[in-house]
């Protein structure tokens, strides 16, 4: 019994690496050379970049969108040039609180010794862009009647019973 359990649990495990899913923060196996994820929130908007030591040219720069997290991999000797440019950086945004996803794009890099990632924050504050599938607040300017918009409209007629919200 206990033995099965141990083979699903391996087994798993090989599917999520296989996969080539993430975790934030290591996951089960965490380690140095593991992936890390940037979190952007409405009052401390973050940006990430990569900046060439050789030359100081920044290679790569992401604002974080707030409420969303960056997650960057980097994986060494994938990348298409083995003298300048022999790693690859593979990156992905998610909405925060995200624990497991495939990192999609990819960026070829220097190695590891030439390259730095330097993280500010943006001044101001930022507001989450609204859910797709958020809906309007009976409060809107769209969901009020034509007579109640700062643009006006022509009044109900006093015999038809007009409402202010949707029934």
């Amino acid at each position: 019994m206990l033995k099965s359990a141990g083979i699903l649990v391996l087994g798993v495990m090989t599917m999520l690496v296989s996969a080539g899913c993430h975790m934030p923060h290591g996951g089960w196996l965490a380690h140095t050379g593991g992936s890390h994820t940037y979190y952007s929130t409405e009052t401390r908007p973050t940006t990430v970049t990569l900046v060439d030591v050789r030359t100081g040219e920044a290679l790569f720069a992401m604002d974080i969108p707030a409420g969303k997290q960056l997650t960057i991999d980097f994986d060494e000797g994938e990348g298409d040039d083995p003298v300048y440019r022999p790693d690859l950086l593979r990156y992905q945004i998610f909405d925060i609180g995200t624990r497991i996803g495939k990192l999609r794009s990819s960026l070829t890099v220097p190695p590891a010794n030439v390259r730095r990632i330097d993280v500010s924050f943006r001044k101001g504050n930022e507001l989450r862009p609204a859910p797709y599938n958020h809906e309007l607040r009976a409060d809107q300017t769209a969901n009020l009647p034509d007579w109640w918009t700062p643009e006006g409209g022509p009044l109900p007629d006093e015999d038809v019973k007009a409402t202010m919200y949707d029934d």
